[in-house]
């Protein structure tokens, strides 16, 4: 399931106010940047001068100061929702990716079975849609019929099961992950599901914006049993049974602040006690369908939810439930449909995102045989992408961002000594992988053709489901990702106690060889540290160094953590983008965190690294910049972003990240060391008064 991945950009915890030992900054005796003397500084690489904004004081908006061209000159375009630097290198990436697809489709020699032969065929099946569009729907007839034969409630429960296997989640989601609890094996988890809407807000709330994304998702649905064959009024009644099926199912649905408790969220019965309590959905038959039939206990992460699961499946008539499952089996292979169908898709996800148009085709099935074919995919990328210097340069990265950690574990001034015992313990435990598994994935079982691209996207969601129930009972896969090679991504995972950097990510801008440190601190070196102190954030600090959900605070330690984070809390939920519209600093917490003490800890890697590069000598500036300020920018331009005023509501009511903007300035408005390379007067907006700082490690 691997359903507790946080990605960069999302949560991890600490904010510290200061940093011992460092070499004094070049303090500027105005809020600007001082100006090259007579001899002008070498220029640099990794940033573009162009794109600052120095209309803007530094002091008062570093968003704006440090990207401001950029953004007026960077729109989103007509196919995204937002627009920013991932994205271009995401285009960057994806050039490369094309025509390794492109390449493999081409070659009709390549050996049956080999990655090259199932790419290729992947890919020249996607791409087909004179194909997809002449088949119509004889591919997907043999499921559409096993949906028609439903006739009794023991036919029904068997579709659901199918349609677990088939990636399609009706009413929930069930799978194998690491028992968060007992990290050295794997258990059997069933988490809430079953809605199409966003999340649970959206069945509820009646603001403008939300109506509008409810009428589309009503003519969604509409549309789609049309194109089924259904009469019009008839497809009109089964939507408005769908949407009141879905909003039973999310009256009992957690909101998104309460799944980001993993004690609440860790519910775990035994098979028989389930089997009680949920005779209607009868959790020992379904788990026997999934291939399960030996686990003896469950992981519930929403009990009340599959209360209410249970009473629909017992209240609600054979013909409505049918309906819902239909809608949820053609709703999870839209895209793999004839056009039609992939259009109505798109008109439901504008009203969400504000995009005019869709990505091209090729863009759309590159990310689609990256989602299904990933490291199959991932090691012909590899091969051409990734050098070992690249990873090596990365690894000592991270071993100094890490070494900072824990030297701010140990200077911390408010954790007790056996606190800091089990933090420096959980940090010396932590495992770093870069680019590439050590172990690639066997896809020598799963069968994939030219005949039909939906049969190919079902077989490999029935594969990848099969292979994930054969885990169960199993030793732990600690070589298994959860990204690809080529993700511009990274996540850190709590039960394996591990980060993750794929080989995409480290590539400029985010990671260049040629650049000074100061740059790669704050692009890469700003992840990494996000990503590593995700284990210290008000979910992270919940695991052990084992990766078990276990508290290994002192009750003190802990209200003290609390207090402190909560002072995030408040700034962020203060930072409003729109009219009406503010962040949700619950929601957004981890992610906070992440952003604040990875920032901090890279920060006094960055000093250490300066101080180890020239001992005796004064630190060079680039383009007019020391280095702690080209610290500061690089931070910064990574974070810049144009985004359409849907998509940032969607955002803010969904992401557990905060937006662009309050990414780049709420850590930087707590840090002196940002005050001080600046040289930012009290009460400038860029600082904050010493009183009203989020100050944690």
């Amino acid at each position: 399931m691997n359903n507790r991945y946080f990605s960069a950009g999302t949560a991890a915890l600490l904010a510290l106010a200061g940093c011992a030992g460092t070499k004094p900054a070049a303090v500027a005796t105005a809020p600007m940047p001082p100006v090259a003397a007579a001899a002008p500084d070498p220029k640099g690489v990794g940033l573009d001068m162009a794109d600052l904004d120095r209309s803007v004081n530094p002091c008062d908006d570093f968003f704006q100061f440090s990207g401001g061209n950029w953004l007026k000159n960077n729109p989103v375009p007509s196919y995204a929702s937002s627009w920013g630097p991932r994205n271009l290198l995401g285009n960057r990436t994806q050039d490369l990716l094309r025509k390794i697809l492109e390449d493999a489709a081409a070659n009709r020699t390549a050996a049956p079975g080999s990655n090259a032969q199932k790419v290729g065929d992947f890919y020249a099946a996607a791409m087909d849609t004179v194909a997809i569009d002449r088949a119509g729907l004889a591919p997907l007839k043999p499921e559409l019929d096993r949906v028609a034969n439903i006739r009794t409630l023991a036919n029904l429960r068997a579709e659901i099961v199918h349609l677990q296997e088939l990636g399609a989640g009706p009413f929930f989601r069930a799978g194998v992950d690491v028992d968060e609890k007992n990290t050295t094996q794997y258990a059997v988890q069933l988490n809430q599901g079953g809605l199409t809407l966003p999340n649970r807000e959206f069945y509820f709330k009646t603001d403008a914006r939300t109506e509008k994304v409810k009428a589309a998702y009503r003519a969604y649905m509409t549309q789609v049993f049309q194109l089924l064959g259904t009469a019009p009024v008839v497809a009109q009644l089964d939507a408005a049974t769908v949407e009141r099926i879905e909003t039973r199912l999310a009256k009992a649905s957690r909101t998104p602040v309460e799944l980001r408790d993993p004690q609440a969220n860790y519910n775990k019965m035994t098979v028989a006690a389930a089997q009680q309590r949920y005779p209607v959905l009868d959790p020992k038959g379904l788990l026997a369908g999934l291939g399960l039939s030996k686990a003896q206990e469950v992981i519930v992460g929403q009990p009340a939810f599959f209360d209410e699961v249970n009473a629909v499946l017992k209240t609600e008539n054979i013909p409505d439930l049918k309906a819902y499952v239909r809608w949820h089996l053609v709703r999870s292979v839209a895209s793999a449909l004839p056009t039609p169908f992939a259009e109505a898709a798109f008109r439901y996800s504008q009203a969400q995102t504000g995009a005019k148009q869709q990505a091209p085709r090729w863009k759309r099935m590159q990310a689609a045989t990256d989602g299904y074919l990933g490291e199959a995919f991932g090691q012909l990328y590899v091969d051409q992408a990734f050098s070992p210097e690249a990873k090596a340069k990365a690894l000592e990265m991270v071993g100094n961002i890490k070494a900072s950690m824990a030297e701010h574990i140990q200077t911390n001034t408010w954790m007790s000594a056996p606190t800091k015992a089990e933090a420096l313990k959980k940090l010396n435990a932590l495992r770093v992988k870069i680019g590439y598994p050590d172990v690639w994935k066997d896809y020598s079982a799963l069968p994939i053709s030219r005949e039909s691209y939906l049969k190919n996207v079902l077989a490999a969601r029935v594969w990848e489901s099969r292979r994930e129930a054969a885990k169960f009972g199993g030793p732990i896969d600690r070589n298994e990702w959860g990204m690809t090679p080529p993700t511009i991504n990274a996540y850190y995972n709590p039960p394996m106690n591990e980060i993750v950097f794929p080989a995409g990510y480290l590539q400029p801008p985010f990671f260049d060889p040629k650049a000074d440190d100061a740059i790669n601190y704050g692009a890469i070196g700003g992840v990494m540290g996000h990503e590593m102190t995700h284990g210290f954030d008000d979910q992270g600090r919940q695991y052990d160094a084992e990766g078990n959900l276990r508290d290994w605070w002192t009750p003190a330690d802990a209200a003290e953590f609390t207090k402190r984070a909560a002072v995030v809390g408040r700034q962020y939920s203060e930072f409003s983008p729109l009219d009406s519209v503010h962040v949700n600093g619950q929601l957004t917490m981890g992610e906070n965190l992440a952003d604040f003490a990875g920032l901090t800890v890279v920060y006094g890697a960055l000093i250490k690294q300066l101080h180890k590069t020239y001992p005796d000598q004064a630190w060079p500036r680039f383009d007019g910049f020391t280095p702690e300020q080209r610290f500061f920018l690089s931070w910064a331009q990574l974070r810049r972003t144009n985004i359409r005023p849907e998509a940032l509501r969607q955002q803010i009511a969904t992401d557990p990240h905060s937006p662009g903007q309050y990414r780049t300035i709420g850590p930087l408005m707590n840090m002196p060391q940002f005050q001080q390379a600046f040289g930012c007067p009290e009460g400038s907006k860029m600082t904050r008064k010493v009183a009203d700082r989020a100050v944690i490690w």
